[in-house]
C-alpha cells in the first residue's frame, strides 16, 4: 500500500494535468479573435469631476 502523501501527489498531479488540458481545448475551440485567455484586459474610463 503507498502512502498518504503519494496518493494525494498523484491525484493533484492528474487534476492539474486535466485542468490545463480543458483550459487548452476550450481556448483552442473557439473561432479567432474571440478568446479571452491573451485578451488584454478592459480598462474603465475615470472621469474626475473637478469640485470648485
Amino acid at each position: 500500500m503507498k502512502s498518504p502523501v503519494v496518493i494525494v501527489a498523484i491525484t493533484l498531479t492528474a487534476a492539474i494535468l486535466v485542468a490545463a488540458s480543458l483550459l487548452i481545448f476550450v481556448g483552442t475551440r473557439r473561432g479567432p479573435g474571440t478568446s479571452t485567455l491573451n485578451a488584454p484586459a478592459q480598462q474603465e474610463r475615470v472621469e474626475h469631476a473637478h469640485l470648485v
